[in-house]
């Protein structure tokens, strides 16, 4: 008997296993979901969140809020139902022509999404990337502007994995997390914003009904 095949015996005796058994099936994930009122959800996501958190009484207000947190900048918007539905494509300096989004994302000084969630614990934005919402939106220009209601904020990670336990389908090519601005010390440890994404982020939170989609 090889030394291997020594060792391996060795590891199967002391797990109580026999050559040629089969695994047994993985245990089930131990999700730990807290629920909180939206009040309390809402002053935790305003505490965790790296970036500024703007809330509006109802989808009427979404478009004069964004447009204050562009402050003049051009703007490219994914075209995601909600966005559309706000009016986010009528504020001016906004462009939402999926035609010629690689371009509009190189040159626009502000990238608007909505978002898949937002968790409250760790102050994250959550996107699926999806035809109608790329990550290029998100992740290219140096100002990211998400647009969610309140509806969509959840208490934390575990919360959102019991909703989808498949972050990643046929509808989604990704999912990213957001957690503020994009920070690296890679470079002789010196801390730097917007190296691999935008710089700045705000979240606009969105009480009230939901628009006509």
């Amino acid at each position: 008997m090889e030394s291997r095949d020594v060792i391996m015996e060795r590891v199967r005796a002391a797990l109580g296993r026999k050559l040629g058994q089969k695994p047994l099936p993985p245990p089930e994930p131990l999700l730990r979901v807290s629920h909180q009122s939206p009040a309390a959800k809402l002053a935790r996501f305003e505490l965790r969140f790296l970036g500024t958190v703007t809330v509006v009484a109802d989808w009427t207000f979404v478009a004069a809020a964004v447009e204050k947190l562009l402050d003049g900048k051009t703007a490219v918007a994914s075209g995601h139902p909600y966005l559309r539905a706000c009016g986010i494509a009528e504020v001016t300096g906004v462009s939402a022509n999926p035609e010629d989004l690689r371009n509009g994302c190189a040159t626009a000084g502000v990238g608007i999404t909505s978002a898949y969630c937002l968790l409250a614990e760790t102050g994250t934005i959550v996107l699926r990337a999806s035809p109608e919402e790329p990550r290029l939106v998100s992740l290219l220009p140096p100002v990211h502007i998400a647009v969610v209601p309140q509806d969509r904020l959840l208490t934390n990670l575990d919360e959102m994995l019991s909703m989808t336990p498949r972050p990643v389908d046929a509808d989604s090519s990704a999912m990213v997390l957001i957690t503020g601005p994009s920070r690296t010390g890679d470079i002789e440890q010196f801390l730097v914003r917007g190296v691999h994404g935008p710089g700045e982020v705000h979240v606009v939170i969105v009480q009230g009904k939901t628009p006509p989609l």
